[in-house]
């Protein structure tokens, strides 16, 4: 079927060009982008969407289509990505005309999906402009903006595969789709108050109250009023309410079982955030961007305090903020015209609702109304979490605006692996999941951790979902080599060739990666746990790695975890382990009263029987349990409330104008163990002196930067690369780059995928070919090093 027909030719057809397009070519604009070009040229042929890309074939004279090909890489639409163009001069057979045909359906699908984007000006101009037809209307979009990863349900991206296919166009929309001068040519989620989707305000018990604009003023009132509203937007559910109302943001806390974690924020401009964050021109410039993720800002020092109440961030000197994103987002802010909280829809550590039944039942005891839609959301897509560091971005959680973008890699040297569809699972926390179809690797949305059947079930629906939509079924899934984590357990439970790559040596495949370091380089991975090579958990880890092979050559002395995953919340245990490998049972008498400051009398007789008896407890080398033990022994924090936050609070009360360190002692047998006891020796020495907390947190970051600056000139690699959670602490992430750099080194960091666990997956496949074997590093004997304080 023609859609399109352009009837006019002044050129001879002496010869025809076939292209093929691949990339990020569908939803943006391409094909009513070439069809303009082509008539510009008087070309005759057609354009047409594919599961590859987009196909072209035109007819003209050799000189005009040589042009032709040259203005379609300069003239793209600003949002395409070409990734690879192909082209053949063939004898030509006589189009008459230049068309947009409809997509062809038969081949490998292979094109990028788009992620959503943000409504743009245009549009937003229309919305709020009385005498536009689109007046208000809450799902306004066009060819540069609006719904694409979050409705797309097969390739190509086509109206009819995706959930918009319900909505009939109406003759007006019909027109515009179909007129090449128009902004909203072939822009499939087209629609209006007419033909379109709309809203409607529930109550708890899913009954109608308001439809349309009054169901949106009346959410504005509910949540002036101090109610929680819960919005159905585009990649999932939201959990609104006004952020000024601390008693407002303290029943959020409590209805979601949310204690101290600190909550996004969507404010209703740019100069509004301006006013209590510090914003960078960067900064601004991502705020606005089309990816329109979650910023992470600094607070400043002296702040209005009526914009904001201090439940959202407690304890915390950053806010992540976002501006409004969707059509519906604007028409929310303009009428409240404050900041409001701006979280995920969904219960504690389970992924975000999507449709309205999941939502009565697990929000209808958080919520007291819902704002909701009649569009489908294909998939839950969560908003994204980026900062900038070093004026890069570096993405903390990837999903609305990024994923599923692909990264691309060269095919590894062994064969056997490179050429055959792959499948990485990704590990338990921060979970993603990946897709590897010949040199890309599609990253999916943030799925998060695998703690509930609810994030589990997520879990195997997207990796269905990536075969689905690719049209492709693995024939190698690649896991973690923790056996007890269940996205191992699902990979071992398919019929599926599968391979397990170890969790810190995936952190580093994945960087270098990401970075397309070839060769051999050192990769450092740092963070709270994984399951290691010799069955302890690992966090500390040195490689040296090439494209075929890697060893492990570092890590952190080993001590004992008391009390199994407990310990991961509990800073208070990880320094009970470093005090009794340093010291014994005497930690129980000599040490009495550190200890009896932070557990009861009957927790330290269960915690001296675990550990006399080595009794469900793990031998680690973990960095993020040292930090938890730092920020027990300051009495920082003593239990974590979420991830991390021993060592966030660790890490803010560092100062940064501090340059002294604590001595330390890196030991070399088979492989470079630093020891930490002299650090913590230091710490207590500090303690004992009355130092303050500030001073004892720098000195201690600036030793653990020091620690990486000296091993990674004992191995001598030039090329050094920076992994895992602990290198999302900025105060250590810019010590340890601003040491390699002054000693020559090159370093490589995370940028468009995370350094946490959300980036494992990336690097499963990336190292899922490589053989362990060990390097040949400079023989030596036992190293001492100590730098004075």
């Amino acid at each position: 079927m023609v859609l399109l027909v352009n009837k006019q030719s002044k050129f001879p057809l002496n010869s025809r060009i076939k292209i093929i397009i691949r990339g990020a070519v569908q939803g943006v604009g391409f094909r009513p982008f070439i069809y303009k070009l082509a008539s510009g040229f008087h070309l005759t042929g057609y354009v047409s969407n594919s599961c590859f890309g987009v196909l072209i074939e035109a007819e003209g004279s050799k000189e005009i289509l040589n042009e032709f090909i040259i203005r379609i890489e300069q003239d793209k639409p600003d949002l395409a990505q070409i990734c690879g163009m192909e082209f053949n001069f063939l004898d030509a057979v006589g189009y008459q005309n230049f068309e947009i045909r409809e997509s062809e359906n038969t081949s490998v699908k292979t094109a990028f999906i788009m992620p959503d984007i943000v409504v743009c000006n245009d549009c937003l101009k229309e919305m709020f402009n009385p005498t536009n037809r689109r007046y208000l209307y809450p799902f306004i979009n066009c060819i540069n903006c609006g719904p694409r990863f979050s409705i797309i349900e097969s390739l190509p991206y086509d109206r009819n595969n995706t959930s918009m296919k319900k909505f009939v166009m109406c003759g007006d929309c019909y027109e515009e789709y179909m007129n090449p001068s128009d902004r909203r040519f072939h822009a499939q989620p087209i629609a209006c108050k007419n033909c379109g989707p709309h809203v409607e305000l529930w109550n708890i018990h899913g009954e109608k109250i308001y439809e349309k604009e009054k169901a949106i003023s009346k959410s504005c009132e509910l949540i002036r009023d101090g109610k929680i509203v819960t919005l159905k937007g585009l990649g999932g559910y939201q959990l609104l309410v006004d952020a000024r109302n601390d008693e407002a943001v303290r029943k959020l806390r409590f209805r979601k079982q949310r204690e101290e974690k600190p909550f996004a924020l969507m404010f209703p401009s740019i100069s509004m955030i301006q006013e209590l964050v510090e914003v960078s021109i960067l900064e601004k410039r991502l705020l606005l961007s089309s990816e329109s993720p979650i910023v992470l800002l600094k607070k400043k020092i002296e702040i209005d305090n009526i914009l904001l109440c201090d439940s959202i961030a407690p304890d915390n000197p950053y806010l992540g903020v976002m501006l409004p994103y969707t059509p519906l987002h604007h028409l929310i802010m303009r009428k409240l015209n404050f900041p409001i909280v701006a979280t995920s829809g969904n219960i504690a550590e389970e992924p975000m609702c999507i449709n309205e039944v999941e939502a009565l039942i697990k929000l209808g005891t958080i919520a007291d109304y819902f704002l909701v839609h009649n569009r489908t959301i294909a998939r839950h897509v969560d908003d994204s979490i980026v900062r900038i560091f070093n004026d890069r971005q570096m993405v903390l959680r990837r999903a609305r605006g990024y994923a599923p973008f692909p990264v691309q890699i060269k095919s590894g040297t062994d064969r056997s692996k490179s050429d055959i569809v792959k499948i990485a699972v990704g590990g338990h926390f921060k979970n993603t999941v990946a897709l590897n179809k010949d040199e890309n690797i599609f990253i999916s949305q943030h799925i998060g951790d695998l703690s509930t059947s609810s994030a589990y079930d997520s879990f195997s629906e997207s990796v269905k979902d990536l075969s689905s939509i690719y049209d492709c079924t693995a024939e190698l899934i690649i896991h973690d080599s923790h056996p007890e984590y269940l996205s191992t357990k699902y990979a071992l439970g398919q019929n599926v060739q599968t391979i397990s790559v170890q969790h810190h040596l995936a952190h580093v495949a994945s960087c270098k990666a990401e970075n397309q370091v070839a060769g051999k380089v050192l990769g450092i991975s740092w963070d709270g746990t994984g399951y290691g090579l010799d069955g302890n958990i690992w966090g500390s880890e040195f490689f040296l790695l090439d494209d075929n092979k890697f060893s492990h050559v570092g890590q952190f002395r080993n001590f004992t975890l008391p009390g199994g995953d407990k310990s991961a919340k509990e800073s208070r245990r990880a320094l009970l382990g470093i005090l009794y490998e340093m010291y014994g049972d005497e930690i129980f008498t000599k040490w009495k009263e550190i200890i009896g400051n932070r557990f009861n009398e009957k927790e330290i007789i269960i915690l001296k029987q675990v550990l006399e008896k080595d009794f469900n407890t793990h031998r680690t080398s973990s960095a993020g349990r040292l930090f938890d033990a730092v920020s027990s022994l300051l009495g920082i924090s003593q239990i974590s409330k979420y991830e991390g936050q021993s060592a966030m609070k660790l890490e803010f009360v560092a100062d940064k104008n501090e340059s002294a360190e604590y001595s330390f002692r890196i030991l070399g047998e088979n492989i470079f163990i630093c020891d930490w006891q002299p650090i913590i020796e230091g710490i207590m020495e500090d303690i004992a002196a009355g130092e303050n907390n500030s001073k004892m947190s720098a000195k201690y970051h600036n030793t653990l930067a020091r620690v990486i600056q000296n091993l990674c000139e004992l191995i001598g690699e030039e090329k050094v690369l920076l992994s895992g959670g602990c290198f999302q602490n900025i105060f250590l992430l810019s010590r340890t780059i601003n040491l390699l750099n002054s000693s020559g080194f090159r370093v490589y960091t995370h940028q468009k995928v995370p350094t946490n666990d959300g980036g494992i997956s990336l690097g499963q496949i990336a190292a899922c070919h490589l053989e362990y074997e060990s390097f040949d590093i400079v023989q030596y004997k036992e190293k001492k090093i100590f730098i004075e304080v």
